[in-house]
């Protein structure tokens, strides 16, 4: 099977190529788009299910590991890929629908199915690598085609956050290059499995500083607390497909590393503290934000921001359960944010706008859509039986059974009230937007009670009034973000609605067949925290590959099953 493990880089570069040559034929451009997508969906399956039996492997050009770059299919990497590949196929499905709507010339199709399919194949080269630098020219794919897309249009409000995410994605990408160049100095090379047995070697200093310098890097891409205040200016200006996108993929893009990072590479390490403390700080923070808004693209970008602090707490924990929790919830939270998205644009073609203060009476006069966005933003809560509410109570678990530590305690209530909060924003959302009547007024717009004493109506006016600027500010950054073609057009097809329901369908499977990927996740994070199955499988048994491999997990060698494991049984006890 390792001869599929190029394919989801390589197929979607070259069909990037291809769509460019197609950019005077728009029709053939999207056709070729969604084949390579449903192909490289098929392979990434395929893959996903190779893995259950031992990682695929493959030293791409023959070059043995750790001398060549490696591409390595584990439990990991592929469920992160079929889930990827799932939201991107679902995106570029709505965007050809939105696309076939307005059957506007203007539309940038020259420029967005390339770009796209050249940020597919920087995601599937990053969950794919074995290799640290590797890991950092998929961050730059993605990165550089997330600029182009993120400025479509080129409207005065999407070029101002495409400035402010293009300066904060070289920061970090610099603090990554530098943090490679340190690991490089320490042990000589940068393949992640070989790193995963001289990390462990380097006197503490040293892996702290490489640790920490990598950690900042990739917390910067998840959006972790405090390195986040550049997300929900960012995300919401894009259209509606490449926001979905952003939000259920990129920032997973860098939970994904920092999993590589605090379970493969730096196990037992003094950043449990560090990293919890991140956890309940982004979980409050980011909700606090929500709260505040009054706008549904803002709203659902703090709460994306709060709920990475929900995979930052199984990180902390550093147990079985609280890394398969944090891996179920990132892929769990990877459709939701899509679909919620998805289902914002559709709001926005019918009504023009995303501001609680112009909706109402959706329910009414959109039954199904009201009941989608439902469906979805319960999932989002964690109400039972979804998959929402399986992630929290994998972590819950994670933070119970890790004795009496504060940390974990502290987690577990960050973690609930984050989710209380999380249910005030969707009630508030649902009775605004939903189901109040459309002629009725805002919360911020009612007159004041009679009842009040001069100086409260005075204290009231004063907030009435600062709720209305802010609320004020946010229509004009979101009128200002929106072409005049995006502002005119109305209406959606029923592709459309099949692209957003399709991973709502999905979102629902995963609900259903739960079980099954709590224990697939469960697996995947035994591998992570065991460390010997990866490590034996790109290694082999001299600790240098052989250009090509695929070795079953009870095939690796004694002594490096015991290494493992007594470092896995010293991080449980820890």
């Amino acid at each position: 099977m390792n001869w599929l493990l190029p394919i989801p880089v390589l197929l979607p570069l070259f069909a990037a190529g291809l769509a460019l040559l197609a950019s005077r034929r728009p029709r053939l451009q999207q056709l070729m788009s969604i084949l390579t997508l449903v192909i490289v969906l098929g392979v990434g399956i395929s893959l996903a299910i190779a893995a259950n039996e031992s990682p695929v492997v493959l030293d791409m050009g023959n070059w043995a590991a750790p001398i060549g770059v490696t591409l390595v299919a584990d439990r990991l990497a592929s469920l992160m890929l079929v889930v990827s590949q799932l939201v991107t196929l679902a995106v570029l499905s709505y965007s050809v629908a939105q696309n076939l709507t307005d059957d506007d010339p203007d539309v940038p199709v020259a420029i967005f199915h390339p770009t796209y399919l050249i940020l597919v194949a920087g995601v599937s080269n990053a969950f794919l690598t074995g290799d640290l630098f590797n890991l950092y020219v998929g961050f730059e794919m993605l990165l550089g085609a997330s600029f182009v897309l993120i400025t479509l249009g080129g409207t005065e409000g999407r070029t101002r956050a495409g400035t402010i995410y293009v300066v904060i994605s070289l920061v970090s990408s610099l603090i990554f290059l530098i943090g490679i160049a340190y690991a490089y100095a320490a042990t000589g090379t940068i393949n992640l499995a070989e790193l995963a047995l001289r990390l462990r070697e380097l006197e503490a200093p040293s892996g702290m500083i490489i640790e920490l310098t990598l950690l900042v890097a990739f917390g910067i891409k998840a959006a972790v607390f405090p390195l986040a205040a550049w997300l929900p200016d960012s995300y919401p200006t894009a259209p509606a497909p490449v926001t979905a996108v952003f939000a259920g993929l990129l920032t997973k893009v860098g939970i994904y590393a920092l999993i590589r990072l605090e379970v493969l590479l730096f196990p037992g390490r003094e950043t449990d503290l560090l990293l919890g403390v991140v956890g309940v700080a982004t979980m409050i923070v980011g909700i606090l934000g929500a709260v505040a808004q009054d706008d549904i693209r803002r709203i659902l970008s703090f709460t994306l921001v709060s709920h990475i602090g929900f995979m930052i707490w199984g990180l902390a924990l550093h147990s079985l359960n609280g890394v398969a929790a944090t891996i179920f919830y990132a892929a769990h939270h990877i459709l939701v944010q899509a679909t919620l998205f998805l289902i914002v644009g559709l709001i926005e073609r019918y009504r023009g706008t995303a501001s609680l203060r112009e909706l109402g009476g959706m329910f009414k006069g959109y039954p199904l859509l009201s009941g989608m966005f439902l469906v979805a933003a319960l999932n989002l809560i964690g109400i039972p039986p979804l998959t929402g509410f399986v992630g929290k109570l994998g972590l819950a678990q994670a933070s119970v059974n890790s004795g009496n530590s504060l940390l974990a305690w502290a987690l577990l209530g960050a973690g609930l009230v984050t989710s209380f909060l999380t249910l005030y924003v969707v009630v508030k959302v649902w009775n605004y937007a939903f189901w109040q009547p459309a002629d009725d007024h805002y919360v911020i717009d009612r007159e004041l009670g009679e009842e009040m004493s001069a100086r409260q109506q005075a204290a009231y006016e004063i907030r009435i009034q600062r709720q209305r600027q802010l609320a004020d500010k946010s229509d004009l950054l979101q009128d200002c973000s929106r072409t005049e073609a995006e502002k005119s057009a109305t209406g959606t097809n029923h592709l459309m609605y099949v692209a957003a329901g399709g991973l709502l369908v999905v979102m629902l499977a995963m609900s259903g067949f739960a079980g099954f990927v709590y224990k697939y996740a469960q697996a995947a994070a035994f591998d992570q925290l065991t460390r010997y199955t990866y490590i034996h499988a790109v290694l082999g048994e001299d600790r240098r590959g052989i250009g090509e491999s695929k070795t079953l997990r009870e095939e690796a060698p004694q002594y490096l099953q015991e290494w493992s494991i007594n470092w896995y049984e010293k991080g449980q006890r820890k």
